[in-house]
């Protein structure tokens, strides 16, 4: 695909225009969307994550609807209702905001695990399934959810298969000060999405997925993507390690990042690049992790993890 460095050079453009000092977020949420996947923005509030989501939205032309979960929030909030219609005697289904593009699950962790789990079919098939009928989701789809670190009031801890239904998690962080100062000036008396055109269409953002999927990984960059994920289950700091579902996932935003540097084929730097945002959040921790984080945990297992000295990219 000629124009795929142009199309996501624009899309990168545009949300670096929003979200001040932060090109590695952009990168990353802009890798999962190639990737087909979901999204876990974890931070305290008003550091712009929610400002993300909807510059990139905005950016591929999609459509996008915001959730803000609460302790009262019932599933069919989010996927929808069978309301009964008299004149015509027979229940309509009115789509929830589920059926949007990109979807921001704002605050996902301060509703109750019951409302959370309304999102597991829609984020690991693409599809609600109501009264005994399905309905299939927008092209691309996307979950965008923001989560406030755990200790703050009023908050749930996501459960361990909501976790593994998200792609990667990412922390925005506090800006550095050039890039507070530039807020201050350039968005200081406008919202940076006012007046926010897309820079590609839906159609080519459904083209960009396609053509990661098609991106080729040898043999030996597979066998090292199960090597990292047999040695998270089998350390001794780590109770949990990564399921196949996230080497699966490892693996699209591997080829993801790959499309991204130019290539059309995966080296274990794509994966190695990729593995902390995507492996980190899905691991429970042993108690005798002590201070060591599941970042730090990660790391440590890609420095033990021999990379493979070759690998057989295809040429085309």
């Amino acid at each position: 695909m000629e124009s795929f460095p142009q199309y996501t050079q624009a899309i990168l453009d545009r949300i670096n225009t929003v979200i001040d000092g932060k090109p590695e977020a952009a990168r990353t949420a802009l890798s999962v969307l190639l990737a087909g996947g979901h999204l876990l923005v974890e931070d305290v509030p008003g550091v712009g994550k929610t400002m993300l989501a909807r510059t990139l939205a905005t950016a591929i032309g999609g459509t996008v609807a915001r959730v803000q979960f609460t302790p009262d929030l019932l599933p069919t909030d989010i996927t929808g209702v069978s309301v009964y219609d008299q004149a015509r005697r027979e229940f309509e289904f009115k789509p929830g905001p589920v059926f949007a593009n990109v979807v921001i699950g704002d605050e996902i962790n301060r509703a109750s695990a019951k409302t959370q789990s309304a999102l597991l079919e829609c984020m690991a098939e693409g599809q609600v399934t109501a009264d005994g009928t399905t309905y299939r989701l927008s092209t691309p789809f996307m979950v965008v959810a923001t989560q406030n670190p755990v200790e703050m009031d009023g908050t749930f801890p996501l459960p361990e298969a909501q976790r593994d239904r998200f792609t990667a998690r990412i922390s925005m962080g506090y800006p550095d000060t050039a890039a507070e100062m530039t807020m201050l000036t350039d968005h200081g008396g406008v919202s940076p999405l006012e007046g926010l055109q897309p820079v590609v269409s839906l159609e080519d953002a459904a083209r960009l997925v396609a053509h990661v999927r098609g991106i080729h990984v040898s043999d030996a960059v597979r066998a090292y993507i199960v090597a990292l994920g047999q040695a998270t289950r089998s350390h001794p700091q780590i109770r949990l390690g990564a399921s196949p579902r996230a080497l699966l996932q490892l693996q699209a935003a591997a080829r993801a990042e790959a499309a991204l540097s130019g290539r059309e084929y995966v080296l274990p730097d794509d994966v190695r690049a990729v593995a902390v945002p995507v492996l980190a959040h899905r691991l429970i921790l042993d108690r005798r992790a002590g201070t060591d984080s599941a970042e730090e945990l990660v790391r440590a297992v890609l420095d033990e993890v021999r990379v493979p000295a070759e690998h057989t990219p295809r040429t085309r």
